[in-house]
């Protein structure tokens, strides 16, 4: 009995976690302008996505941001895991306590808080990209922390002090033997800001230039507004991120698999 309901619990979690995108998919490859009404196989959403210069720009700009603060971040979480690290105790303890009122935080009061401390306050304009990449790099810094400091704490930290009394620098040391051991915690936690960063909303919406839309944001305005056409265009776009997550994923599990089976 037990065992049967374990069944029914997971496959009602399934559903609601991939019924809606799974519904969303299929009728991309319509031509229906309304979910609900089922009509004939049609590619024209995708030939509008890849098509039509607002959306392809959108989407290449949100990339473009993505990648450049995702990089930008994981190097500052991970320096800033690796110092943690190997500090003392209560700066450890510090640093970690501080690092989790980002995460904790909602993201519009420290998109809010961005936007007044960079535009009002230091006076940069916004149209410089400087107070959205900031906000961005707040944003996703935190969790490629989070992301690299289990890994240092699986490493055997002796191994650092060991590499520097036979003779190597604190850069060959961090780089050559350090690094190699949390190499699958940065590309974790790189992985996850790039994801965070295209999921965005609250924090571009206060930071980001007039002109310039994340996918997150040109979304919801879309839903406003816009015509059948992009928003069914949209539907495509929905099914193509939720390939590439889902092919990430699979590789990232495939890959420490093959690994062990290597060894």
């Amino acid at each position: 009995m037990i065992s049967k309901m374990k069944g029914v619990f997971i496959a009602l979690v399934l559903i609601f976690l991939y019924g809606p995108i799974l519904i969303l998919t299929a009728y991309s490859f319509t031509s229906a302008t309304n979910i609900g009404a089922i009509q004939g196989f049609s590619m024209h959403n995708y030939v509008t996505l890849f098509t039509t210069p607002e959306l392809r720009d959108m989407i290449i700009g949100t990339v473009i941001l993505a990648l450049g603060a995702s990089a930008i971040a994981t190097v500052l979480g991970t320096l800033g895991a690796i110092g943690a690290f190997y500090s003392k105790k209560r700066t450890n303890i510090l640093i970690s306590t501080v690092n989790q009122i980002p995460v904790i935080n909602a993201d519009v009061v420290t998109g809010f808080s961005i936007c007044i401390l960079l535009v009002v306050v230091l006076g940069i304009d916004k149209d410089t990209f400087v107070p959205l990449v900031a906000g961005q790099v707040t944003l996703l810094a935190p969790f490629v922390y989070l992301s690299v400091i289990p890994k240092l704490k699986q490493m055997d930290p002796s191994i650092y002090e060991a590499a520097l009394d036979l003779g190597a620098t604190p850069r060959t040391a961090l780089w050559k033997i350090v690094f190699p051991q949390i190499a699958s915690g940065v590309f974790s936690g790189f992985s996850l800001a790039v994801t965070l960063s295209l999921d965005d909303y609250f924090i571009a919406t206060y930071t980001k230039p007039a002109t310039f839309d994340t996918i997150s944001t040109y979304v919801v305005n879309a839903t406003k507004g816009a015509q059948t056409e992009i928003k069914t265009a949209l539907w495509a776009l929905s099914a193509v991120i939720f390939l590439i997550v889902v092919l990430i994923v699979v590789t990232a599990n495939i890959r420490p698999g093959r690994r062990k089976e290597a060894v």
